[in-house]
């Protein structure tokens, strides 16, 4: 691969821009990780992904865990093995970013959780490594929240609770919990229906009981019917991720069950323009979830968790939301880019919507482990003209710009905007010029009350692999 710059500086406009992915954050989100690890395979892969982002996630915990599918014995060493590959591959990690952690201090936060299965192994006396450890996290003082991912069960997220329930004033258990979000891979263990409903103000997201077909995150691996589902096959796989792509590459192991059904746990934390990770609702890499109390799961066993049917939920939780969504389509003349068809509604949707993109950014960062900054490939850098949100008139024309806009390898860039329905109020249509150009013009919709629609803006790059970057412009139209 041939790249016109080496060095992370481009000349824009008579401006000096620094290519400076984590810097260029307003803070990293703070993350503590529960794994089952060894339950599947797929934990691993999550992990290995995790890894490599985590020069822009805060990692403040790793905890191995026990969930329905693997009920004792958590595994701390399989954590710690994945570390020490990653120590391998760390020096070429950070030619591309210096913000990657030494792998001493990742180590540092492996610990063990409860070593039984669900409430069982929670209450007085019932303390673990992991469970302290994560005690201390809640308690650090931080202004950002701490996002709690379960990729197994949320048993040693109860024992911190319950040791903190015990020791601290209701006032201060409210302030506490008030900085806590979490993301737990459906529910597997009982403890997850125990703290919805001993802590009704806990931000929880979460495709309730064991009804995998009709979770958001399944989207992450369905084989969905209409699209070209190459990004998720083990082809791609051995290609792209585990073959000839360094160490961490290759313990990246081969599919049992589903590919890294834990990953969307963390995929909005990723900063890409797109994900607001506080509103759900928003949608991202992550999927689109609703604030609202589900119906009762019913008697059906798929709904049951090791043999328990699930009472119905007692307060809202961020849940399953659908999209409506077909990929773009990229014709061999004309507009490079136009919008597609739609070919599911479903909450999956919501997620695998965005599946081909982040798969690209997952392969690019495992060239980041082998490759020189010359020889790989970096996503591009929006630059918005104008703020991310605007109010405009009933039927009223405005323009959005993103002229400015550049990539540090100096790839051609391909502009895509569109209305994402879902997150608005306004479900309609919006009249758009061309898609595919830096700017952008639009007649708002004609409205008799005040109503939003979210405009993206996504830019990819013509890079191998292909990598993208968005921009949200919420737009208010006043009648």
């Amino acid at each position: 691969m041939i790249r016109v710059l080496s060095a992370w500086i481009i000349l824009v406009g008579g401006a000096f821009l620094a290519w400076t992915p984590a810097e260029a954050q307003e803070g990293r989100h703070r993350l503590f990780v529960l794994t089952d690890i060894e339950a599947d395979p797929d934990d691993t892969q999550s992990l290995i992904r995790l890894l490599l982002y985590s020069n822009e996630i805060e990692l403040e915990g790793l905890v191995a865990t026990t969930s329905v599918w693997k009920r004792s014995n958590p595994e701390p060493e399989a954590i710690r093995a994945v570390i020490e590959i990653y120590d391998q591959i760390l020096l070429n990690l950070r030619r591309h970013d210096p913000a990657y952690p030494d792998a001493s201090e990742l180590q540092a936060l492996v610990r063990e959780g409860q070593g039984g299965y669900g409430m069982a192994s929670v209450g007085e006396g019932t303390e673990t490594s992991g469970s302290q450890a994560l005690v201390r996290a809640i308690e650090r003082e931080d202004v950002r929240p701490l996002w709690i991912n379960a990729w197994g069960g949320v048993n040693t997220l109860a024992q911190a609770l319950f040791t903190l329930r015990e020791a601290r004033s209701p006032e201060e258990m409210a302030r506490l919990v008030s900085k806590l979000r979490v993301y737990t891979i459906s529910d597997q263990d009982d403890a997850g229906p125990w703290l919805r409903a001993n802590f009704p103000e806990l931000f929880y997201i979460v495709s309730p009981g064991g009804n995998y077909g009709q979770a958001t995150w399944i989207g992450i691996n369905s084989v969905i019917e209409g699209i070209d589902n190459s990004t998720i096959s083990n082809r791609w796989l051995a290609d792209n991720i585990q073959q000839d792509h360094g160490p961490l590459g290759a313990a990246y192991p081969d599919v049992a069950w589903g590919m890294e059904g834990d990953t969307p746990a963390y995929l909005a934390l990723i900063p890409n323009g797109l994900s607001v990770p506080d509103r759900p609702d928003w949608g991202g890499w992550g999927g689109r979830y609703a604030l609202y109390t589900p119906p009762p799961l019913g008697e059906d066993p798929a709904n049951a968790v090791a043999g328990i049917i699930f009472n119905p939920e007692t307060r809202p939780i961020w849940t399953n939301a659908q999209d409506s969504y077909g990929p773009p389509q990229r014709p061999e003349f004309g507009r490079s880019i136009r919008p597609g068809e739609a070919v599911e509604t479903s909450a999956r949707a919501s997620l695998w919507r965005w599946r081909d993109a982040f798969q690209n950014d997952f392969a690019a960062r495992m060239d980041w482990t082998f490759l020189s900054p010359a020889e790989a490939n970096h996503p591009p850098v929006i630059k918005l003209q104008g703020g991310s949100e605007i109010t405009v008139s009933s039927g009223e024309g405005f323009g959005i710009n993103a002229r400015g806009t550049v990539d540090p390898d100096g790839d051609s860039l391909t502009y895509y905007w569109f209305h994402y329905p879902e997150p608005g109020t306004w479900q309609g249509e919006v009249a758009l010029g061309a898609e595919n150009s830096d700017r952008i013009w639009i007649i708002a919709p004609e409205v008799d009350q005040r109503e939003e629609f979210h405009m993206i803006l996504a830019v990819t790059d013509k890079g191998d692999p292909p990598l993208t970057r968005y921009a949200r412009v919420i737009v208010t139209v006043e009648p």
